[in-house]
């Protein structure tokens, strides 16, 4: 057996350390050994790449990066308890892990990299799982330091995340996810895989950057979408005016009939909608 699978029982590792899941943290544990492996397998190959790690908590999908080929691991906890348990991966696998104590909504990850591929896969703290996509989909430069995302979210944020123009979860997320990667579901993992269980079924999404995402201004994007999807049930020549700018003006230069609502707008009429705004 490997070194990895010499490490004792994650239930053990829990207890060892006193690992109660903590709300606050955002916090459900993944022991499932199957189901962390085929997380792990979800970010395809890992030969050679360093794959970032946001709530690793015991370390299960920890092991399961380093038994399916991560060249390194680079894991982000601000528990100081799951970071005494991750420690003893680190001490099988010599220089395969690097812990990071602190807040990943903070964590500029790139000086922890080597400059090869990398890729982010994690099941992430549910109260900071919008946040941090939408931290790593708003980076700069464009494209990112990662080739791919393979996250668990909230089924609902799932769907949000890939959901088309027209549809009831259509919104702001939605934009922003698919203007820059093409994003997919790819499983869904029931309340029973996780310790303690949450009362929401999970999904596990890839998200692959877009090399050329159609141009404009992200910040200008980002408040685009803010305006429209604030009011997203008033029409978009009233939801937009709190952007300063005459809204009959931008709608027409973006070739959008001013009776339209946001939820109808698909990805590249927020970004005509955007040069727009910068256009004025």
């Amino acid at each position: 057996m490997s070194a990895i699978e010499d490490l004792p029982p994650l239930r053990e590792v829990i207890r060892e350390h006193g690992l109660s899941a903590r709300k606050s943290l955002g916090q459900n544990f993944l022991l499932d050994l199957n189901l962390t492996g085929r997380i792990a397998r979800a970010a395809g190959p890992l030969e050679g790449v360093t794959a970032v790690e946001v709530g690793p908590g015991p370390g299960g999908l920890t092991r399961a990066l380093l038994a399916n080929g991560a060249k390194h691991v680079v894991a982000i906890e601000r528990d100081e308890r799951c970071v005494a348990a991750l420690r003893q991966v680190a001490e099988v696998a010599p220089g395969g892990l690097t812990i990071i104590a602190g807040d990943a909504l903070e964590t500029d990850l790139r000086p922890f990299l080597d400059g090869g591929p990398a890729r982010i896969v994690a099941n992430l703290p549910y109260n900071v799982a919008t946040a941090l996509l939408i931290k790593w989909i708003t980076v700069e430069p464009w494209p990112p330091f990662f080739e791919r995302l393979v996250l668990m979210f909230q089924r609902e944020v799932a769907e949000r995340i890939v959901a088309a123009p027209g549809s009831k979860t259509y919104g702001r997320l939605s934009v922003l996810s698919q203007w820059r990667t093409e994003p997919k579901i790819l499983f869904d993992v029931h309340p029973s895989a996780f310790v303690p269980p949450p009362k929401v079924t999970s999904s596990v999404v890839q998200l692959v950057p877009r090399a050329a995402p159609l141009a404009c201004n992200r910040r200008t994007l980002e408040r685009v979408t803010e305006a429209a999807f604030g009011q997203r049930r008033k029409m978009l020549r009233q939801s937009l005016k709190s952007l300063g700018t005459d809204p009959f003006k931008l709608l027409s230069a973006a070739g959008i009939e001013e009776t339209r609502r946001a939820e109808e707008i698909p990805v590249a009429g927020f970004v005509a909608l955007a040069n727009a705004v910068d256009g004025t």
